[in-house]
């Protein structure tokens, strides 16, 4: 009787937007063929109305759906792809099935957007891997009926969260070309917001301090892609003082290693290099990357087995950090005299 009570429908949508029925279903879907300006009203009026599908409500009150909410960034950057081949390895394993959405930006409206259409497939739990703070401040600060774990976040911000020990990586990579007679270790840092970025930062700077190293201002910063460590090595192969190169991840390694190369900087007679991630390629690298191995494999497992944890036995377990290793290689070497 009380029109008002009832929860919004898609047609209250498709009318406040100004758009049919049919198109409030593909941009709901992430259908392709859907204007930016006709998304904006439509996703506007979402929010504006609060309307969510509720397919759960098509379900046996009594069932489960068995479905873990997966939210990912960027499948082409190797760490969140091979977090997600490992979550997926993991999953076949348990008695739970993934439910996955790629976001293609870290804006706080797409992520709250990718929550609703999960939410609309009866997810039990929401895993996030997206780290980069704008979208780990969002997913932490979430308050759903279902448990949310994300992926390399903050213990101090929510109870569940899972992730590979990138402090320590970092640690480890500074104190083996610490330990082949290097006086200070520079650093090739990730972009600004990322919080894998930040951690080796911080990781960096602590083992420099513990052996009472000088701490070189970071002065440089790529975004992951091997095109800006390239660019990056061209102003490093003018930087003559400098002998030992930590980089956050191996495909702006490889960059930097290519533009040295080309500016008659010989690796590592001259200068030596880690990365981090451990590329299956960094073997091949001429010469062959030094760097940091994370255990993916590791990581998924222990995803699922905290959320398995959550929803069969209702307990509110954390993972510790995955710890990394370090790959010896041919980049590094003991400074020139």
């Amino acid at each position: 009787m009380n029109e008002r009570a009832r929860p919004p429908r898609m047609e209250d949508v498709a009318a406040v937007a100004g758009v049919s029925h049919q198109t409030v279903s593909r941009v709901l879907n992430g259908s392709p063929g859907v204007r930016p300006e006709t998304k904006e009203r439509v996703e506007a009026a979402i929010a504006t109305l609060g309307y969510r599908r509720n397919l759960a409500a098509k379900m046996l009150a009594s069932a489960r759906s068995q479905s873990v909410g997966v939210i990912t960034w960027g499948t082409a950057q190797f760490g969140p792809a091979q977090v997600l081949l490992g979550l997926e390895a993991a999953a076949r394993n348990s008695s739970y099935r993934l439910e996955l959405v790629n976001v293609d930006s870290v804006s706080p409206d797409v992520f709250h957007l990718a929550v609703r259409q999960l939410q609309e497939r009866a997810i039990e739990a929401l895993v996030v891997i997206v780290p980069h703070e704008a979208v780990l401040a969002e997913a932490q600060s979430l308050t759903l009926d279902i448990p949310v774990l994300v992926v390399e976040g903050d213990l101090a911000r929510t109870p569940l969260t899972a992730g590979v020990d990138n402090v320590q990586g970092a640690r480890l990579a500074t104190r083996h070309l610490l330990e082949l007679g290097h006086d200070t270790v520079h650093h090739l840092a990730g972009p600004a917001g990322w919080a894998e970025a930040r951690a080796r930062i911080e990781g960096w700077q602590a083992e420099l301090a513990a052996w009472g190293r000088p701490v070189p201002e970071l002065g440089w910063a790529g975004d992951w892609s091997a095109q800006s460590g390239y660019d990056i090595g061209q102003a490093l192969a003018a930087e003559r003082d400098v002998s030992a190169v930590f980089v956050a991840n191996d495909q702006m390694a490889l960059g930097a290693m290519r533009a040295l190369h080309e500016a008659g900087r010989v690796v590592p007679d001259e200068l030596s290099i880690v990365g981090f991630d451990d590329l299956p390629e960094a073997r091949f690298f001429i010469p062959s990357l030094t760097t940091v191995r994370q255990d993916f494999t590791e990581l998924g497992r222990r995803v699922m087995t905290v959320l398995a944890r959550v929803l069969d036995h209702g307990e509110r377990p954390s993972a510790e950090l995955v710890p990394t290793e370090l790959a010896v290689r041919e980049s590094s070497a003991a400074p020139r005299d």
